[in-house]
């Protein structure tokens, strides 16, 4: 997943669509276009909420990628997010995700609506990515993966 920066929508159950616009997948400076229902729209003429995300950082060491909302019609001005996966938690034989994003204030949102929001859009990947692991499973040798979601948000003050 930190990899296939392109294809999102194939794990997030709310994005019916996630391609590339630029660069090659997971090369820092790529961008993506996402697009679905998750989201509300700011734009009157369209209830389809969009962004462009920029690939800052790829970190193969410590299974990380950091991006950026480039452009959106969902109302973010500032959006910086880092992805990571750490194996092994605890005593679970999977890991677990860590979601960790900085946003400015967004119009008509409160930050713990925002956080919300994305922990129950977190734990639909999470369960996504579950079954798409056990279905591998029955197919060929892969270690179970994704028990936990982490998820920690930060709010810039204007």
């Amino acid at each position: 997943m930190v990899k296939d920066f392109f294809n999102l929508h194939r794990y997030f159950p709310t994005l019916t669509t996630c391609y590339g616009v630029l660069g090659s997948n997971g090369e820092p400076g790529c961008i993506r276009y996402c697009a679905g229902s998750s989201m509300q729209s700011y734009d009157q003429d369209s209830m389809i909420g969009w962004s462009r995300e920029r690939l800052l950082s790829v970190d193969h060491d410590d299974k990380s990628i950091t991006y950026e909302i480039v452009d959106c019609n969902i109302g973010f001005k500032s959006y910086v997010s880092t992805v990571r996966i750490i194996p092994g938690v605890g005593d679970q034989d999977g890991c677990m995700i860590e979601w960790i994003f900085t946003v400015d204030p967004v119009e008509n949102w409160r930050l713990e609506d925002l956080v919300m929001k994305s922990e129950v859009g977190l734990r639909s990947m999470g369960k996504k990515m579950e079954e798409i692991v056990a279905h591998q499973k029955t197919n060929q040798t892969v270690a179970p993966c994704v028990r936990v979601f982490c998820l920690s948000a930060h709010e810039n003050k204007i």
